[in-house]
């Protein structure tokens, strides 16, 4: 389904992207966003990329790849999901949420700016029982400021929310962190479904919210300037 054919069913159209280190749970929370389901596990195929191809079915953006194994160069195929959209009302508004999971990719740093490309919004995902995974968020973020649009909306997760007893990244640090970047930030738990839907639509809040200001901005009437203490005569038909 194309951009333009999404954007006819929908008064706006929001490309999100989901990062963070493998296993972190970003396939998880988008399927509990987007179908309301859970997986507890899955296989994590390590492999060369060999070839991909895109496809939908039933909503959903299935991405086929065909792997070469590293030993003994047998071909197979692993079946990833890529993308899911769903519809949100929001302030009266419909509003379509084209979400992207990096499908494994994040473990051969194969990301790449293409994915970055028109994103609206970027959910940054770590696992609040692994250090490493948070430690690892600057890194994503710098990897945000070189692919990404400056005007980017960006939210910090911590998954797995659940795994009380495992914790090792207390809230208030990453609370802390967050806000030292002007980021937005909540705990999540796709298992229990904690916070998921929250999480997204306080994204979806914040780009409506700053596409709404920038609409204003280049509303605004243009300024008189100041030269040799001449004023510059503005045009009656206004800003061009």
């Amino acid at each position: 389904m194309d951009r333009c054919h999404l954007l006819r069913l929908s008064d706006y159209l929001f490309k999100l992207l989901l990062i963070g280190d493998s296993s972190v749970g970003k396939s998880c929370l988008l399927l509990r966003f987007a179908d309301d389901s859970y997986v507890d596990s899955y296989i994590s195929t390590i492999g060369v990329d060999f070839e991909s191809v895109l496809c939908i079915f039933r909503r959903t953006c299935i991405k086929i790849c065909f792997f070469s194994n590293v030993i003994d160069s047998v071909l197979f195929c692993s079946i990833i999901l890529s993308q899911k959209i769903r519809t949100v009302e929001l302030d009266g508004k419909t509003v379509k949420l084209q979400i992207w999971d990096t499908a494994g990719q994040e473990r051969f740093r194969t990301i790449t700016s293409s994915y970055y490309h028109g994103a609206h919004g970027i959910i940054i995902v770590y696992d609040i029982t692994e250090m490493e995974s948070f430690d690892n968020i600057r890194q994503w973020l710098s990897e945000i400021d070189r692919y990404a649009s400056d005007s980017v909306c960006k939210l910090l997760v911590g998954n797995k929310c659940d795994l009380v007893e495992n914790r090792v990244v207390e809230m208030e640090k990453a609370k802390a962190f967050a806000d030292s970047f002007g980021i937005p930030f909540i705990e999540t738990s796709a298992k229990d479904s904690i916070n998921v839907e929250k999480a997204f639509l306080t994204m979806c809040a914040e780009i409506k919210k700053r596409m709404g200001n920038q609409h204003s901005a280049e509303r605004a009437p243009c300024t008189t300037v100041q030269m040799k203490g001449q004023p510059i005569q503005q045009k009656s038909s206004g800003c061009s």
